[in-house]
């Protein structure tokens, strides 16, 4: 019942918003984050004209006919960025096949329940890097940016370029649906016409599978599955329509294979070496490190007993993944903030922002991670990652300050999207 009275609040603001686009907001702020600088600031005040911020700056008279926004009880942010999502996906559990017995309706449900607890959780954009039933992020964010129910931004990828059987299928449940095999490619020449065949369909980038899973049957993540000549193809194409390509990368010869070929980040890096570390610094190659995700696998996998493949692999690269983070922070690997969400519930993302001040970030690099960083590895940094003239008037407000404790950012008080108070 409570998320249903989430879900109808945010949507009677979404039905507003074509009122209130005209409206200014003066929003006052009690300490201002400034990503770009890197600074906190004091008694800030942002003027919002419809979707975009018009300035920044001292707290002055508000202007006429404005509506005052007083947040000068918090600490205010711009929205936050996930990386790496599965938002338009039924959750992680221990039936394999619950995807594929799952309609595209009942699907695109689930997405809008998802969307709604990321959204409320302060991530105002996500991209989400990979849907097993084709296309269904693309018609998710379709359907939010339509206006049809509240959700973050969604940059969706589609379905995975994976190899036959690896680790972007669903193994092990016999015969699987067309449209669960999209991006399937036995080839350069198959992964090439693959990504064609999803950017002119709609998604905003490719996510290419270039080594095994942990959480999919029969694929060992330390094994290479798409040679660079394979990934490369993937890449070009992608390039040649306006957009880029992610990897699934856990093994360190899938990893290096993948930044050879072009790919503009890393997913998991698991098993990152020194010289993959190395080469995504000579990059400038972004780590994109799920490192919270290893804990709630072991605890709700072991409970709610996921398939033992899983749960070995899990514990196989948990601990090296975040000694492999602990290394990147070290060497200034660029990092973006991404956490799986999907193989956790929806709406707890900000989790992960401890787990990266533990192994080695300060809570001002983690929040930029998250921020400006996250928008910068996608090519959005007109548009959204900071609080500044001209970008989306997304933004939350919290309690305190993250930047002495960044769990502050577990709970959010406040959250606006596009100019329009969300939360």
């Amino acid at each position: 019942m409570k998320q249903l009275s989430h879900l109808l609040a945010a949507v009677v603001a979404l039905a507003l918003s074509s009122e209130l686009c005209a409206e200014v907001l003066y929003v006052k702020t009690g300490l201002l984050i400034d990503v770009a600088g890197a600074r906190a600031l004091k008694s800030q005040c942002i003027r919002v004209e419809g979707q975009r911020i018009r300035s920044v700056g001292k707290c002055g008279r508000p202007p006429a006919k404005s509506r005052l926004v007083d947040w000068s009880r918090y600490t205010v942010l711009p929205g936050l960025i996930d990386l790496h999502t599965h938002i338009a996906d039924v959750g992680q559990s221990a039936d394999v096949a619950e995807p594929i017995k799952t309609s595209l309706s009942d699907t695109l449900a689930v997405g809008a329940k998802n969307a709604l607890a990321t959204l409320n959780a302060g991530f105002t954009s996500v991209r989400d890097v990979g849907a097993y039933r084709g296309l269904s992020d693309v018609m998710l964010r379709d359907a939010i940016n339509a206006g049809r129910f509240p959700g973050p931004r969604v940059f969706a990828s589609g379905a995975y370029i994976t190899r036959p059987g690896g680790g972007g299928e669903i193994n092990g449940v016999g015969d699987v649906p067309a449209d669960f095999r999209m991006g399937v490619s036995a080839s350069a020449e198959e992964a090439r016409a693959r990504t064609a065949f999803l950017l002119e369909n709609g998604v905003d980038q490719i996510k290419i599978i270039a080594t095994g899973a942990v959480l999919a049957l029969g694929t060992e993540p330390g094994v290479q599955e798409l040679d660079e000549a394979t990934i490369s193809a993937s890449v070009t194409e992608a390039e040649r329509h306006g957009s880029y390509a992610t990897a699934h990368a856990h093994g360190a010869n899938g990893i290096i294979a993948a930044i050879r070929a072009g790919v503009r980040s890393i997913e998991h890096a698991s098993l990152i070496d020194d010289d993959g570390l190395k080469l995504a610094k000579a990059r400038g190659t972004w780590l994109v490190m799920d490192i919270f995700n290893g804990d709630y696998i072991e605890d709700v996998g072991t409970k709610e007993k996921w398939p033992a493949e899983y749960l070995r692999k899990n514990r196989e690269t948990t601990d090296v993944q975040r000694e492999g983070f602990r290394k990147a922070v070290r060497l200034g690997v660029r990092i973006g903030y991404g956490t799986d969400s999907g193989v956790y519930p929806h709406g707890i993302n900000a989790r992960q922002f401890a787990y990266m001040v533990k192994y080695g970030m300060t809570p001002m690099a983690a929040i930029q991670s998250a921020t400006i960083e996250a928008a910068r590895l996608m090519r959005k940094a007109r548009d959204i990652g900071m609080l500044a003239k001209g970008r989306y008037a997304d933004m939350i407000a919290v309690e305190g300050n993250p930047l002495d404790d960044v769990t502050k950012l577990e709970t959010i008080a406040h959250v606006m999207k596009d100019g329009v108070v969300i939360k």
